[in-house]
């Protein structure tokens, strides 16, 4: 009875797949067994089952162009080095080629539906690939999707490789990709600070420590320090280059090299360097490289400590921007939306508020990258997926943040210059300007004088000492003592 019901069932099956065949499907197989994929999907059984399995996220590899763009380079310089070495023919892999360079230049974008938290360690994005490139490869051969006997996704376009090998490379060329408008973007918010700066050169205000009174300094001084941050994330970007690009091809599973010819290495690599433009080296041991997550973590750092910059601005801003009345009231940011449902005319800093939120996701990014980097366990960590995920996210993330931070605020700041110099003026600790000439046990008096009474440090010095007006003039004077006190930001970087 058992026997005859699965024969049954093995009919019902066949019935099936040919109706499917019919209603415009195609039936692939993998080791699983049969299932059917979309007739006019480039991608085949194995991205098939992915897109039922992993349904949590809603963002899928084709959200993160750099990732597709850089695995489709990854895979056309895997076939040119295959052909060179004669392990795949040279009309087929100059299909794959030319497939690869399509979706390179951004075609097939839509093929591409894995959602990025997949299990496997990349395996799902890595078949997605495959079958993507077999199936556009032999629709320039002309010849139909699933003709897998001419061109196979495993045996043609994987050839010499894993998923092991490949997914780390064309995630760590993604971050490399996504490095550019990151660092355009930091450039042009540095750019945006200096030259506020440089217009506030010479414009006292009142420098505050621990949110207490200290000695007075300029607007550009306090711009120019924003700047100078940007300036050191930019520099750190660029150290992570060289190591990014240090790539396992040719490593194939857990790094014994299994199923690759032994010259392949050297050949891929030669060919990534001169595809990429970027120095591209192999790493020297393939076993650990498997496991070393060193270049993400490197990355995520980056990122986090560019967060924790624009946080320091953002908030800075929104503490001079404090008030109107009863704030710091330095300076204005630009008025962007009512801020309230409930009290007409008052204006939140809301741009610096959006500003913190992205840095906020940032940190939670580092740490997610953190866990999932020291989560490999024996030869190979799994988490690939997740860590390349975040960074670049983060990365995506902080670029439109520096973008709008520069254009809905930074560029329309307005410095109260006489609010700035008047608090300069009142500051107790300008008394400091003091102890060279009369002591410090004379200049705090003097301090505590004035503060008791409300009156000025110049004010009171007058009466208790017996330097001449022109003298404390001189030594009082805060453009001066911020000149002293601190370098001006005269020369540009």
């Amino acid at each position: 009875m058992n026997d005859m019901n699965e024969s049954s069932d093995i009919a019902n099956n066949a019935k099936t797949a040919e109706a499917d065949a019919v209603a415009g499907f195609r039936i692939e197989h993998d080791c699983i067994g049969e299932l059917a994929v979309p007739a006019d999907a480039y991608w085949g059984i194995h991205t098939q089952r992915a897109i039922g399995n992993f349904t949590v996220s809603n963002t899928t590899d084709g959200d993160h162009p750099s990732l597709i763009r850089s695995y489709a380079t990854v895979k056309r310089a895997c076939a040119a080095a295959n052909a060179e070495l004669g392990l795949i023919g040279n009309d087929k892999a100059a299909l794959i080629e030319r497939a690869c360079l399509d979706i390179e230049n951004g075609k097939l974008s839509d093929q591409f539906p894995v959602d990025v938290l997949q299990g496997g360690a990349g395996t799902s994005a890595n078949m997605n690939m495959n079958e993507v490139i077999a199936n556009r490869a032999l629709e320039l051969a002309g010849r139909p999707r699933g003709d897998y006997d001419f061109i196979h996704p495993n045996d043609h376009v994987n050839h010499s490789q894993s998923t092991n090998d490949t997914y780390p490379a064309a995630c760590k060329l993604a971050i490399v990709d996504a490095l550019h408008p990151l660092i355009d973007a930091t450039e042009k918010l540095r750019k945006a600070l200096h030259d506020l700066a440089d217009r506030h050169a010479n414009d006292v205000k009142l420098g505050r420590t621990q949110l207490q009174d200290a000695v007075p300094m300029t607007f550009g001084q306090e711009f120019h320090a924003f700047a100078s941050f940007l300036k050191l994330d930019m520099a750190a970007m660029e150290r992570l280059v060289p190591d990014l690009c240090i790539l396992n091809l040719g490593a194939t599973a857990i790094g014994t090299g299994i199923c690759a010819d032994l010259r392949f290495r050297k050949a891929v690599t030669e060919h990534m360097r001169q595809i990429t433009g970027l120095p591209i080296t192999a790493a020297p041991d393939p076993v650990a490289a498997m496991t070393d997550m060193s270049a993400y973590i490197a990355a995520s750092a980056v990122l986090k400590n560019l967060a924790i910059h624009l946080k320091k601005a953002a908030d800075d801003l929104r503490l001079l921007n404090s008030g109107p009345r009863a704030g710091f009231g330095d300076l204005k940011v630009p008025p962007r939306q009512a801020g309230s449902s409930i009290m007409p005319a008052k204006v939140n800093p809301v741009i610096p508020e959006c500003v913190d939120q992205c840095c906020f996701t940032v940190f939670g990014m580092d740490v997610t990258v953190n866990w999932a980097a020291a989560e490999g366990q024996l030869q190979l960590n799994a988490f690939d997926p997740l860590i390349v995920h975040e960074i670049l996210s983060g990365m995506q993330l902080m670029t439109r943040a520096m973008d709008m931070f520069r254009t809905n605020c930074i560029e329309g700041i307005v410095v109260d210059l006489q609010a700035g110099r008047e608090h300069a003026l009142r500051s107790p600790s300008i008394s400091a300007a003091l102890n060279d000439v009369i002591g410090y046990e004379a200049a705090s008096a003097i301090s505590k004088e004035a503060v008791a009474s409300g009156r000025t440090i110049r004010e009171v010095a007058a009466e208790q000492t017996d330097l001449p007006a022109e003298e404390l003039d001189r030594l009082l004077d805060p453009t001066m003592l911020s000149r002293r006190l601190g370098q001006t930001c005269r020369e540009r970087q």
